[in-house]
């Protein structure tokens, strides 16, 4: 009679869940197998979700279960034998699945219960998200799942998107909430702008004035598309601006994104669009000042003077704590925007050209890049940066983010540079989603709807297969010159990031963007869940 009683009572519950289960989620997996006989398997809130007792990081990713799926934590060790695993549905949480993708997952629905089966510890934390979206509206206490296959891997190993917090700081929780929103797509590399002529954000200890001064401006320039060249006579809000990331906040979020198998690639933008970091320490530029801290936007001119010997001295400074705070094997030095006027009436860096028997001041900046790259090298991590950093030569472990669009990734591509792309054209988020300028937050003068987005494709036709593999992923970035606080942040990159996952995670043929608006409508219910802003309407 009891166990008649407890069928029934799991059958009404049942009847008050809603049966809405949906594995068409976003990213879309790569396979979606439903069983031929419509059987379903019972999923209640509170049932143990099982892993290997000796894996700390299985063991987190059951805490993620519990925290999504509202499942209760338990090792394998101490589920064996229990009596009343019987009257629960197993979920289990296993690794050993065999694929060379290391983000490969399995999730199978049937008889048994939920299994899922991961190539690594990444995979089994990428199911769990699928299993999160796809019964996201569910509401109750008991979830009806489908019998189903789900077999799913991502098209790139490097799915990534830059968050810009030298233009404007973002407070240390909104970037935890950041790391969750990648997380949330499927994004494993979170590129960490920090440093720029605007501000400083990172605390280096042996440089403590970087902090102290150059995170700070006392106003900024106001208005759309204005820069150095409306400086006299522009509007400024007369609103200090600054902030920055302690080293122990700075560990305490790459540990954060960790636990979400997000790496954290910190960016140090050098010897350009460092004109924050030279109000602190002006004896670093050409000039010698004074400098300050830069209220609007644009390429300034004062850049590191490369024929002065204290600035390889203060490069390795800051790289060496940014090595011991960041464990990611990338170390971003930006390279872009860096112009040469200053070099050309320097006599140090006139001198240092005549020295390493230089004819063009570019090479100079190429100097600077080899340097960096010997000196990263040292601590075992391998230097990127913007496309500028290409010209003049790099050694075979440089990899080359491009962001200018262009044939120049194909030309790096088929010289076996490894590449990032981030094409300014499909990937910039500070560029307005709809044409209705007037209904949105300022953004930059430029269109990137969501359409656009979804049709980028980062593998040119014109390389080979194997030339194609110098391709390593696709990044987004969201700038921040006209995007001040949180909320307008989440708004641009809300749902472009959707977008963006599929171009990171799916094989071009099985894109399709009017299926993909069909499950981004659900996803959407998930975001205001959560409390995301988010553009409401779609080109």
């Amino acid at each position: 009679m009891r166990k008649h009683f407890l069928t029934l009572a799991a059958a009404m519950l049942s009847m008050y869940a809603a049966a809405d289960v949906n594995y068409q989620v976003i990213p879309l997996p790569q396979s979606v197998t439903l069983d031929a006989s419509g059987k379903t398997t019972l999923l209640m809130k509170g049932q143990a979700v099982s892993y290997p007792a000796d894996n700390a990081r299985m063991k987190r990713n059951a805490e993620f279960a519990e925290e999504f799926l509202g499942l209760k934590p338990q090792a394998e060790l101490a589920t064996k034998g229990r009596k009343k695993a019987k009257d629960i549905t197993p979920v289990r949480l296993t690794l050993g699945l065999a694929s060379d993708n290391p983000d490969a997952y399995q999730i199978t629905v049937d008889k048994k219960g939920v299994l899922i089966q991961g190539a690594s510890e990444s995979g089994v934390f990428y199911a769990i998200q699928t299993l999160r979206k796809s019964i996201a509206q569910e509401q109750g206490d008991t979830i009806t799942l489908p019998w189903a296959v789900i077999a799913d891997a991502p098209r790139f190993q490097y799915r990534g998107a830059m968050l810009d917090c030298a233009r404007h700081f973002f407070p240390a929780e909104y970037i935890k909430q950041f790391i969750d929103v990648l997380s949330l797509h499927g994004v494993n590399k979170f590129h960490w702008h920090l440093t720029d002529d605007q501000g400083w954000r990172l605390e280096v200890k042996s440089l403590p004035e970087l902090a102290e001064k150059s995170s700070h401006r006392p106003y900024t320039i106001v208005g759309p598309n204005v820069g150095a060249k409306d400086a006299d006579n522009a509007i400024y809000d007369g609103k200090p601006e600054g902030g920055f990331y302690s080293q122990q906040q700075v560990r305490d979020i790459v540990a954060y994104a960790a636990e979400r198998y997000i790496t954290i690639i910190p960016e140090i933008d050098l010897p350009g669009h460092m004109v924050a970091a030279l109000s602190a320490y002006p004896e670093l530029g050409c000039t010698g000042g004074p400098y300050f801290v830069r209220p609007y936007w644009g390429v300034d001119p004062d850049v590191l003077c490369a024929g002065n010997p204290k600035t390889l001295e203060f490069i390795k400074k800051v790289l060496g704590e940014v090595c011991e705070l960041f464990p990611s094997t990338y170390i971003h030095i930006g390279g872009d925007e860096c112009p040469r006027k200053r070099w050309e009436a320097c006599p140090k860096c006139q001198a240092k050209m005549k020295e390493l028997g230089l004819q063009k001041e570019a090479e100079l900046q190429t100097y600077i890049n080899q340097e960096v790259e010997k000196f990263l090298s040292t601590k075992g991590r391998e230097l990127i940066g913007w496309d500028e950093i290409v010209h003049g030569g790099l050694s075979d472990n440089a990899t080359v983010m491009y962001w200018r669009g262009g044939k120049e990734n194909v030309e790096a591509a088929k010289l076996h540079h490894k590449v990032i792309v981030t094409n300014k054209w499909f990937c910039y988020f500070d560029y307005y989603q709809l044409a209705n300028r007037a209904a949105q937050p300022l953004a930059f003068n430029r269109d990137l709807p969501l359409s656009k987005v979804y049709s980028h494709e980062p593998i040119p036709e014109e390389l080979t297969p194997e030339e194609a593999k110098y391709i390593l992923g696709v990044q987004c970035n969201l700038w921040s010159e006209y995007v001040a606080s949180p909320d307008h942040a989440m708004y641009m990159l809300l749902p472009r990031l959707a977008a963006i996952s599929e171009v990171q995670w799916l094989q071009p043929e099985k894109k399709d963007f009017e299926q993909f608006k069909g499950r981004l409508a659900e996803l959407e219910k998930m975001y205001r869940q959560l409390g995301y802003k988010f553009c409401m309407s779609y080109e």
